[in-house]
């Protein structure tokens, strides 16, 4: 099923893939790639943590289309490994992690923010986890679950969008909302798939 994420992908893959060889000519492997990421993602919470949203946000539309280095790179080395996907699988739930905590910083800190805030920041975060969630563990049980409207590239494009232009309110109501709305489309296509099984 063709998804927003998939057209940038492609879109983005001849700007990336010089990425992805000038750091393999400099020796970097896929999972140093994947882990220089998650020290850019935490540069990136840092930055929000400490209150300046708009470059943070700025910083998330840059990092962001770099997650697909470390898979291009894989490729291009013919080093596509079972760790190296599980690691960046679980790479991209610290990074996550990371910019929701910047988010609960920069409210709680710089904008006296409060309970109704952090709920919402833990709402989203929670959500953004078992979007994840149900997919490895529908996949690790045989099933396809790739759809959902809210994909890990259109929360951080939403993200990006809201702390670029302030729309931090808007755009985390979104997130909180839309995340678990996407778990829950996972839950039914996966049901769907089981009731299909056994027909």
């Amino acid at each position: 099923m063709w998804s927003f994420s998939d057209w940038c992908r492609g879109w983005s893959g001849p700007f990336l893939r010089p990425v992805a060889r000038f750091l393999g000519r400099l020796g970097c492997t896929p999972n140093t790639v994947t882990l220089m990421g998650l020290a850019a993602y935490g540069a990136t919470g840092l930055v929000l943590g400490l209150g300046h949203p708009a470059v943070a946000g700025w910083m998330l539309a840059v990092f962001g289309p770099l997650d697909a280095v470390d898979g291009l790179l894989a490729r291009d080395q013919g080093g596509e490994s079972t760790f190296g996907a599980f690691l960046d699988s679980t790479v991209d739930r610290y990074a996550e992690f990371f910019l929701y905590l910047g988010l609960l910083s920069y409210f709680l800190i710089h904008s006296g923010g409060g309970f109704r805030e952090a709920a919402l920041v833990l709402s989203a975060l929670t959500g953004s986890i078992l979007v994840s969630y149900a997919r490895a563990r529908a996949e690790a049980l045989g099933f396809e679950c790739k759809i959902g409207i809210l994909t890990r590239f259109e929360r951080l494009f939403a993200l990006a969008v809201g702390l670029i232009f302030n729309w931090i309110y808007p755009i985390l109501w979104f997130l909180a909302i839309f995340t678990h709305i996407t778990a829950i489309q996972r839950i039914i296509h996966v049901y769907n798939q089981r009731d299909r099984s056994h027909d």
